[in-house]
Order: C-alpha cells, then sequence, then structure tokens
C-alpha cells in the first residue's frame, strides 16, 4: 500500500514540512505564483476550505491550470510508485500564511488522487497552520 501524507504549509513560519518516512521528501508545490485570496477583505479570515475562496481561485487566478499540470506530474509518480511497491510519497503545498492557496491546492489533490487511486492508496491530509481542517 502507498501512502501519501499532503501537507499545506506556510513558507513565512513552519516552512518545508519534514519527511519522517526517510525517504528524503517527495514534491514541493510552490503556490505563491498564483493570486492570494487572502489580499481580498472578505477572504482574509477564511481558508482554501471555504468556498468563496475556492471559487475566488477556480475563477480568477491561474490556479485550475496549475492544479492540472501537478495532476500530471505526480500521476508519472504514484503510478511508478505503485509498479514498484514503494511506500511512502510526500507532497506539499507552500503558500505564504498557509490559509488559502495551499490549503485549497492540498484539498484537491487529495481528492484526485483519491478518485483516480482509490483504495490502491491511503491519504493523509495535513493542513500544518490551518489545525482544525487536519483529517
Amino acid at each position: 500500500m502507498l501512502h501519501i501524507d499532503i501537507h499545506s504549509f506556510s513558507y513565512k513560519k513552519g516552512g518545508i514540512p519534514k519527511d519522517t518516512t526517510g525517504n528524503g521528501g517527495g514534491f514541493t508545490f510552490d503556490c505563491r505564483g498564483i493570486l492570494n485570496p487572502g489580499r481580498v477583505e472578505e477572504y482574509k479570515i477564511q481558508t482554501g476550505n471555504d468556498i468563496g475562496v475556492q471559487e475566488y481561485l477556480e475563477t480568477k487566478t491561474e490556479m485550475p491550470k496549475f492544479l492540472e499540470l501537478i495532476k500530471s506530474l505526480i500521476s508519472i509518480n504514484i503510478d511508478n510508485y505503485l509498479e514498484r511497491g514503494f511506500e511512502n510519497l510526500q507532497i506539499n503545498f507552500g503558500c505564504t500564511g498557509g490559509q488559502h492557496r495551499s490549503v485549497y491546492s492540498a484539498i484537491k489533490i487529495a481528492h484526485f488522487i483519491e478518485e483516480k487511486y482509490g483504495d490502491k492508496v491511503e491519504i493523509s491530509l495535513h493542513h500544518d497552520e490551518q489545525h482544525q481542517l487536519n483529517s
């Protein structure tokens, strides 16, 4: 079983999450190139798990294109890791505060992996700056 550990994090606060599996890490994607909904007053206190932030990212930014590219890239590794019997893969998404863009990306990629790979993988989703969202 391939365990995929997905993190959202803040470059300013905790930095890139450490890989505790001994696998040496995995993917780290920088979401700071996407317009920040946190700069819009109505979204400041929300997170990437909130509908308003999600709609903003999906309609006013390059986030959909960004995530499509990431889906293609990580699928290559997940397919290969499954074939070769690897046990761990870490995928990290960072932004300035670890609240909007990285949270949204981590959630969307977790859903994509779940839909595509089903019971071939086990997913852990960690929001390093938004502990109330951890699952």
